[in-house]
């Protein structure tokens, strides 16, 4: 009896101990606690995601992988798949899992270190929103008072939810949601429950046992999961047995995008870092581009089969790499498959490695393991060997004159099914397509492969523009009186060449002189001679500041002659900017690419408000009539028009200067050198070519009212591209192929006259009035008050009034 009550009050003093001293630990321990209320606000890292303006994936960036979800668009079957591998209980104790939490808490007093069980989700948010993972007897009654204080602060769901969008599992996966598009490219919902399974047991241990890098103990801990949802009656035995049966099909996915349009998420990526700074990576932005989808991909796909279309026309160049037939210690063929794994598709090309060869045909491997055929008909009788880019060797016969066992090539599936000899081209292209009324990018490519170069040659690669930057030459000419019909002779010249002193003899591109030549004739066929000596006349500085007062920087502009064949450098991106004010009426714009930013919470945290054309701004701003009243074009656009909701874009280009170069562009498709372009059957069109020295660089810029498009095509060593290149042939066909489908749904607009231009007939032969009753007389476009005041047959009458009055077609 008395051993007993001896028993009795130890047993008490020992509970008030314990209670003293958890007691004392808590009001130790307390006031150092962080305030749990924070996870009401807490912000995740989440990644930037970056959209086309019609909502498309086209990047995401960041480090950590993370897509929150709401806990009531969290799947039941995964609820309960997650409670079984880590917490039965959750919805049933307070934070604390007593009976676990006593085995903890007991071997680490027998060995100060932390053993086995005993965390309820509850205590793993406490430790990972506030903890380190220190195995220390404090840092546990820590994890264990914040489990206590966030049961209290929060809802179940509530916890439930931040453990499920925060936990680590593996390859940079943050939440189940993310490792669920990492590990199977799906989205959780879209899982099966032995892939719910898997995905429940990987924060035991993330980087060890997650399916990819650890299967074989991945599956174990997903069987013995599928075994607690069965002895817990989350699951029938059938669904046990299924489950367990599945194969497990994880890999690396990357963002599911949705079509490839790297260089302006790129291009987007570095511009949110210049507004948010690291930020930009972690707050989850949601980034809207100015991006068409539809016309990226048809951008896209009109880059890579113009330079496909080029590189046929200069021979094939051999296997990319050649692997030996044999290697002792490893078979062959696994080999090879390892190696086709690690080269990138580009451009839709696929590796592939000969494995086999005879007269007609080649057997390939391709990195899926298949072992197509490729036939001689398909590519190999028309792979003429590569010499040089002016010159190919004789069509080969058998198929062992191209290709070897071991050789890596590129091969591309046709209509057919049937795969087809290529290779990716050495010529590298860019593209970039701007509405003219705002300078928003609706597409842009910036190389045949992202894979192959991040260098966006469409916003970076500063490059001669040759001829394509003649209209702002000739638009700097009309500004200072001179006309359309202004005569310039197109002859030899002989001038000083530059900082080097050297004679420069500069030469059209036929190396031909055909005369005298109107201006308007000598921009529709690019007569070089012409241009300089127009240059020669107007002077070398009125051309930089006019090209500067249109927004271009001159800062590289050398005060030579040579800047009427367009030898300074210049983007693609900062080219079409100039055509834009071309095709808008002579507006400023500024290119622009993000749209909006939306934060997590949907809500806008930046929207673009860029330059845009307001033809009725213009009118608005005009002087009233001599009698103080306004005109009536005024009249009519304030009642017309509304406050704009956008600033407008500056005039700096005259209206008739625009207009008069706009006819000539126009006239380059109809009867120059952009003649390929009337298979567009569409008479709205304008635009113009160019082409460098060797020829290095090739061009073609073009327009009409609702898009504006800039191609270029060269390499990047700066080699030639062959003497048979032009603008017209490698860069024309891909802006023709890219605008039939931008022009689908613009309709054929007239653009109207402008106030202050004449329509008159001219001779054609000197640039002078038509003389009455002449049958070879054309009209001609003039700004009011630079009309010619002679005929070509002779001198007018004194006051010029009658002959005027007889050839002025209308005066507006």
């Amino acid at each position: 009896m008395i051993f007993l009550r001896l028993v009795v009050r130890l047993c008490l003093f020992g509970i008030l101990g314990a209670i003293w001293l958890l007691a004392g630990t808590y009001l130790y321990l307390s006031p150092n606690l962080p305030n749990v209320e924070t996870l009401r606000d807490v912000k995740l890292q989440t990644p930037m995601l970056v959209y086309t303006r019609d909502g498309e994936l086209i990047g995401q960036f960041g480090e950590q992988k993370r897509s929150p979800l709401p806990f009531d668009a969290i799947p039941e079957q995964f609820i309960k798949s997650l409670l079984a591998a880590e917490d039965d209980n959750y919805f049933v104790h307070n934070g604390i899992d007593v009976p676990g939490l006593m085995r903890a808490v007991s071997e680490l007093i027998l060995t100060g270190e932390k053993g086995s069980g005993g965390s309820t989700l509850t205590m793993q948010v406490a430790r990972n929103y506030f903890l380190n993972l220190d195995r220390t007897f404090m840092r546990k009654f820590n994890e264990i008072l914040l489990a206590i204080e966030i049961e209290r602060a929060l809802s179940k769901q509530e916890i439930f939810e931040l453990y499920f969008n925060r936990v680590f599992l593996g390859h940079r996966a943050y939440g189940f949601e993310a490792a669920s598009q990492v590990y199977y490219g799906r989205s959780i919902g879209e899982l099966s429950l032995a892939q719910h399974a898997m995905l429940a047991g990987v924060p035991k241990a993330p980087s060890r046992d997650n399916p990819v890098s650890g299967p074989d103990g991945g599956k174990q801990r997903r069987d013995w999961i599928l075994g607690r949802m069965l002895t817990l009656g989350y699951i029938s035995d059938a669904q046990y047995q299924n489950a367990r049966r599945e194969p497990d099909s994880a890999r690396i996915h990357g963002a599911k995008l949705g079509f490839a349009a790297h260089y302006a998420a790129e291009m987007a990526r570095q511009q949110m870092l210049q507004l948010y700074g690291m930020e930009a990576y972690t707050n989850g932005y949601h980034v809207y581009t100015t991006i068409s989808s539809d016309l990226q991909r048809v951008a896209n796909q009109s880059v890579i089969e113009g330079l496909i279309s080029y590189d046929k026309r200069h021979g094939y160049r051999g296997p990319e790499q050649q692997f030996p037939p044999t290697s002792p210690g490893e078979d062959i063929i696994s080999q090879w498959r390892k190696a086709l794994t690690k080269a990138a598709i580009v451009a839709d090309l696929q590796p592939a490695i000969v494995t086999s060869v005879d007269d007609k045909a080649a057997t390939l491997l391709l990195a899926d393991g298949s072992t197509p055929d490729l036939l001689w008909e398909n590519g190999i009788r028309q792979a003429r060997p590569y010499l040089t880019e002016n010159a190919t060797g004789a069509s080969q016969q058998p198929v062992s004159d191209v290709l070897a066992v071991g050789d890596l090539i590129r091969v591309t599936q046709g209509e057919d099914d049937q795969w087809q000899l290529a290779q990716i081209p050495a010529v590298q292209a860019a593209l970039v397509s701007l509405n003219p009324d705002n300078g928003a990018i609706v597409s842009m490519v910036g190389g045949i492969g992202f894979e192959l170069s991040k260098f966006n040659r469409a916003s970076q690669a500063e490059r001669q523009p040759g001829s394509n930057f003649k209209p702002f030459l000739y638009s700097a000419a009309l500004d200072a009186g001179y006309t359309a019909a202004t005569i310039i002779n197109d002859a030899p010249i002989v001038a000083q060449g530059g900082r080097s002193g050297d004679l420069w003899r500069p030469e059209n591109d036929e190396g031909k002189f055909y005369g005298p030549t109107r201006l308007r004739w000598a921009l529709t066929k690019s007569r070089n001679l012409v241009s300089i000596r127009l240059l020669q006349r107007l002077g070398v500085t009125q051309l930089i500041n006019y090209a500067q007062g249109l927004g271009f920087d001159t800062s590289n502009y050398a005060p030579e002659l040579s800047l009427a064949l367009g030898t300074q450098t210049i983007t693609p991106l900062q080219l079409a900017t100039g055509y834009a004010l071309l095709a808008n009426g002579g507006y400023r714009v500024e290119p622009h690419l993000i749209q909006r930013v939306e934060n997590l919470e949907g809500e806008v945290a930046f929207e673009a408000r860029p330059l845009t054309v307001c033809p009725d701004c213009d009118l608005l701003d005009m002087p009233q009539s001599p009698d103080g009243e306004m005109t009536m074009e005024a009249i009519m656009a304030a009642e017309n028009s509304e406050a704009p909701q956008f600033p407008p874009a500056p005039r700096v280009q005259d209206a008739r200067v625009n207009y008069v170069i706009d006819s000539i562009l126009k006239d380059v498709i109809k009867r120059g050198t952009g003649r390929r372009a009337l298979v567009l059957e569409r008479s709205d069109i304008a635009g113009k070519t160019g082409t460098t020295n060797g020829p290095m660089d090739v061009w073609f810029s073009g327009y009409n009212q609702a898009v504006v498009t800039t191609v270029w095509v060269g390499f990047d060593n700066y080699t030639p591209l062959g003497r048979k290149e032009f603008g017209g042939t490698a860069a024309l066909p891909i802006w023709i192929q890219y605008m039939r489908t931008a022009l689908k749904d613009s309709p054929q607009v007239e653009r109207p006259v402008p106030p202050g231009i004449v329509t008159v007939k001219i001779d054609p032969d000197n640039g002078l009035l038509a003389a009455p009753g002449q049958r070879n007389a054309i009209f001609e476009y003039f700004l009011q008050g630079s009309v010619p005041q002679q005929t070509g047959r002779g001198p007018s009458n004194s006051s010029g009034d009658s002959d005027i009055s007889d050839q002025i077609n209308d005066i507006f």
